[in-house]
């Protein structure tokens, strides 16, 4: 099959400047009501690929994700949530970004064109066979994510590509490629719109669903969450106080003594069997 690229394709939608402000809005909603319809479709290869990065994150492998502009900055985001919702080290779960941290901001020219750097990046953090490489990209072209993908599986690191274009060179140079093909774009090849959006979602999949499989997550709660604001304070304080039947004081001492959660529960239940 000859490879197409469906988000460049023409949109469904036309003279988008003669619209009014609700129609627009009305017509953005219409095609993101597909995006959640294509990631459904990729629920097992996102399973493949999660089954395959629980055992060698539990033998202390990593996440890194790789991507320029939107795709690498969605990376970046999902990266970054990980200590504070889940309590693991910034170590463990981490964000590529063609062009580095200027790129979340700025466009940085050409960054995404080059073959090797994303490679060179991988091994500055001393990539290893235990560790898993996601290529993010709309297109599935961008040479950036390509050339990592390559360079990484030529290694024995297990490689994952996420792309909205089937059969895309990404996807040639992952062991699980994920395609989440969500059609033309509201303003032609605005990849930040619908792909973004998939992506986010594939994303919000893979980490969360690992971190569970980790043992992050008790019920349906955050256990292990960053204590950074009061808002999280009062959160871990009541799930304290739901756990252990303590009034609300008595709980937000704990958790403060403990900086956790479960590490408040652990802690209770070990005085209280003494």
């Amino acid at each position: 099959m000859a490879f197409v690229k469906i988000t460049e394709q023409p949109s469904l939608y036309d003279n988008l400047e003669e619209k009014s402000v609700r129609e627009i809005l009305q017509d953005i909603n219409t095609e993101d009501q597909k995006v959640a319809l294509a990631v459904q479709k990729a629920i097992p290869q996102i399973e493949k690929l999660v089954t395959q990065i629980v055992p060698r994150m539990k033998q202390g492998g990593r996440i890194f994700y790789l991507g320029a502009g939107t795709s690498g900055r969605l990376g970046v985001l999902d990266a970054s949530e990980i200590p504070p919702t889940f309590g693991m080290p910034p170590s463990l779960v981490i964000g590529l970004i063609a062009g580095g941290d200027t790129a979340l901001r700025n466009p940085v020219e050409n960054a995404e064109d080059d073959m090797n750097r994303g490679w060179e990046e991988l091994q500055e953090h001393g990539v290893n066979n235990l560790d898993t490489v996601i290529g993010i990209a709309a297109s599935g072209t961008t040479p950036y994510v390509v050339g990592a993908l390559r360079a990484a599986r030529a290694h024995g690191i297990l490689t994952a590509s996420i792309s909205s274009n089937p059969d895309s060179p990404i996807a040639h140079e992952a062991d699980v490629p994920i395609e989440m093909i969500v059609g033309p774009e509201f303003v032609t090849g605005s990849s930040r719109m619908k792909s973004g959006t998939g992506q986010k979602m594939i994303l919000n999949m893979i980490s969360t669903s690992v971190m569970i499989q980790l043992g992050r997550v008790k019920g349906n709660r955050m256990v292990n969450m960053q204590l950074t604001n009061q808002k999280l304070v009062d959160r871990g304080t009541r799930m304290v106080a739901d756990e252990l039947g303590l009034d609300y004081e008595q709980a937000k001492r704990l958790l403060l003594l403990h900086g956790s959660v479960k590490k408040a529960v652990d802690a209770w239940h070990t005085s209280q069997n003494k």
